[in-house]
């Protein structure tokens, strides 16, 4: 598609100089209505407790404003995933502690599964999470979390909340068990509460990776992974997950992560093996001149709800 040319679906197209339209997709109206949309975008600006790099509260914006550029077809899926409706909300903003913000994400997210809608949280740090998972939990009876991060996240307490974004998922294991990926990075406290049948640390999935001729594959680790995964599925994406070299614009980015296409194909076995009821994207940085990694994460939204609608049209 040249660059003049309209994105089909999109009020605004890629024009050159064209001000990005603050719906996920630059949507046209009859493609963004909140009350007929399949998924609905929540951005969560939150960026309170982050102890490294600040910047995250400027995420969900700048993957937004960069997803105006995501061509809409989908390749892998051969399909445009636009055209189930996908809706862009009013975000997330409170100034308050961790604990308060879980209850507000956790009222906004209910809402969208009471609608029957998918609910796609942008954040924000990583302790946005904790409020969705718990509207979800509500809702599904044996809902499991698949995890993507650098970072356990399961320090009981951190910087003198439990609600930090050190402690997301020892917040989310209090309601449903855990799956996680690409770990490289431990507290000492951490180590011994880790289950490690349920843990997939970076360097272990690197020895597999080494010996893989398909570089788009699913890999042993990842089928291992899906099957620990109960039927009802959410999955929470720390870009900070992928390697440095693919999302440098993250707080506490760590060496050694995975790949664009080896995430792909994890999610997109778990999408067609089990029933993704919500997903978020945390911890991008709004930084100047990496833009590039703020249109990742657009296209990693993209590309999973081209899986999970496909998945859930065959």
């Amino acid at each position: 598609m040249r660059d003049s040319e309209p994105k089909p679906g999109s009020e605004t197209g890629r024009s050159g100089g064209a001000r990005p339209h603050p719906f996920f997709l630059g949507l046209a109206p009859e493609y963004r209505d909140p009350e007929r949309a399949a998924a609905c975008i929540l951005p969560v600006p939150y960026d309170a407790t982050s102890s490294w790099m600040k910047g995250a509260g400027r995420g969900p914006a700048a993957l937004i404003s960069a997803s105006n550029y995501v061509e809409m077809w989908d390749i892998e899926t051969a399909t445009e995933p636009y055209r189930h409706g996908i809706a862009t909300l009013s975000p997330v903003e409170i100034d308050g502690p961790p604990d308060a913000l879980a209850d507000a994400v956790e009222h906004r997210v209910g809402e969208i599964l009471d609608r029957g809608q998918l609910p796609v949280m942008l954040g924000g740090e990583h302790s946005v999470t904790v409020g969705a998972v718990r509207a979800a939990a509500a809702r599904t009876p044996g809902l499991s979390v698949l995890q993507v991060d650098a970072h356990a996240d399961t320090r009981e307490t951190y910087g003198g909340s439990a609600y930090n974004h050190a402690c997301v998922m020892a917040r989310v294991r209090e309601h449903c068990p855990i799956v996680q990926v690409g770990i490289r990075s431990l507290d000492t406290s951490e180590v011994e509460g880790l289950d490690g049948e349920r843990v997939f640390f970076a360097h272990e999935i690197a020895v597999e990776r080494a010996g893989a001729t398909d570089p788009s594959g699913a890999r042993p680790w990842m089928e291992r992974a899906a099957g620990l995964l109960s039927e009802d599925v959410y999955v929470t994406i720390d870009v900070d997950g992928f390697d440095p070299s693919v999302m440098p614009a993250t707080g506490t980015p760590e060496p050694g992560g995975l790949y664009w296409y080896e995430v792909n194909a994890l999610l997109r076995l778990v999408a067609g093996s089990r029933r993704i009821v919500a997903f978020d994207v945390v911890e991008l940085l709004d930084l100047p001149g990496h833009h590039a990694s703020a249109f990742t994460a657009a296209k990693l939204v993209h590309r999973l709800l081209a899986e999970i609608f496909a998945a859930r049209t065959r």
